[in-house]
């Protein structure tokens, strides 16, 4: 019992700061004629009058959905494996056929349906943008009928989200046809993840399946597709398990370099790695709007491909984004001595190495070992 009291007196007196800020709006619709009530989270820490904004992720079927996701994005976010994220749950437990709505002739919204995606379109994400500070780079989640709602915003020609997790999606019978043709012409970056399960109504399985087929078939530089099928959940417990994989496909590009990442592309690479690792993070700045500081991770990765490859020249420009990166540590002296050992330039490698003793330890880069690479080349040509 005295665990339990010391348990709950902690948590009463950690800062609020440290948990995800969940609130309830309710927004007055011109577009519905009546009043709908979502779920925002907020990132940990958001405060309005910092001067920094984050990716937004509308969550369909926010009345059970939203939980599931708001989750994911606060412990992925937390471990750093995607950007902090604001997530906005939809209520539609009572009007979820209504919003959904579509003709039958040829498969696009109309009466209730029209009017719910106007108003996501156009009233929805416009209240959040000027509530809170988001950036450009926006995901939908969707489940079963909602799934095939939310590639309304994807036929669009300046597609309303960058990214679309499709759960066990119950497709229009046009949807088939004309997701693929909209993704194959795309001229911007989009991420598409669709899931489905051995469990799910023979007609989701066939049609997300079909639909799998022709996205795959596809050929275009700015597409991100990802496909996977489960065996074992059922159609309702599906989210649970599509959503983190979702995630870590649709934010790959901003995890750390992985083992896979650094055998399968890095040590293959025919241009620079340090190219690589500029594109990287070129790329996370271009997408979500944050200017990321370059991983120790990252450059541990990066440098080991120079020496398993002996393309030692391009330590001179990792040597750049390092001082940048962390000027005041050791890093960015090692590196570029590392490249004047190799290039033949033995006694500025020896100075160079001096030179970082007065830095910081870094990247289990130690005073002492380049004292000792100083004295090894001292030794060798007897500066």
């Amino acid at each position: 019992m005295k665990h339990i009291t010391v348990i709950l007196l902690t948590l009463f007196l950690v800062p609020k700061s440290i948990f995800a800020q969940v609130k309830y709006e309710t927004i007055q619709s011109s577009k519905l004629g009546q009043e709908r009530q979502i779920k925002i989270q907020l990132p940990r820490g958001y405060k309005s009058n910092e001067d920094k904004s984050y990716p937004l992720f509308i969550v369909f079927d926010g009345d059970y959905l939203f939980e599931s996701v708001a989750a994911n994005v606060d412990y992925y976010s937390y471990w750093e494996d995607m950007p902090e994220s604001i997530v906005v749950g939809i209520n539609q437990i009572d009007t979820r056929y209504d919003d959904c709505m579509y003709s039958e002739q040829n498969s696009l919204p109309i009466e209730t349906g029209a009017a719910f995606f106007e108003f996501v379109g156009e009233e929805l994400i416009s209240y959040i943008e000027t509530k809170y500070r988001t950036a450009n780079f926006r995901v939908a989640v969707g489940h079963g009928e909602t799934a095939n709602f939310i590639n309304y915003y994807a036929l669009k020609s300046k597609p309303l989200f960058q990214g679309y997790v499709s759960i066990s999606p119950e497709l229009a019978p046009n949807m088939i046809d004309y997701l693929p043709e909209v993704l194959e012409k795309t001229e911007s970056k989009l991420f598409y993840y669709l899931a489905n399960t051995n469990n799910d109504a023979s007609s989701v399985k066939q049609m997300s399946e079909a639909l799998n087929k022709d996205i795959s078939a596809i050929e275009n530089d700015n597409l991100f597709y990802d496909f996977d099928t489960f065996e074992g959940p059922t159609h309702y417990s599906l989210p649970t398990h599509a959503i983190p994989n979702a995630i870590e496909n649709i934010f790959q590009v901003f995890q750390p370099i992985s083992k896979k990442e650094y055998l399968e592309t890095i040590l293959k690479l025919e241009t620079s790695p340090v190219l690589y690792l500029q594109e990287k993070y070129q790329t996370i700045s271009d997408l979500f709007g944050i200017e990321k500081q370059i991983l120790i991770n990252d450059f541990k990765a990066i440098s080991a491909a120079i020496e398993k490859n002996r393309t030692f020249e391009s330590y001179q420009e990792l040597s750049k984004m390092a001082r940048k990166a962390y000027p005041e540590t050791i890093l960015s002296n090692y590196y570029l001595a590392r490249f004047y050992e190799e290039t033949g330039e033995t006694k500025k490698a020896m100075r160079t190495y001096q030179s970082a003793y007065i830095l910081n330890e870094i990247a289990g880069i130690t005073k002492d070992a380049v004292m000792e690479k100083a004295e090894l080349i001292k030794e060798d040509f007897g500066y």
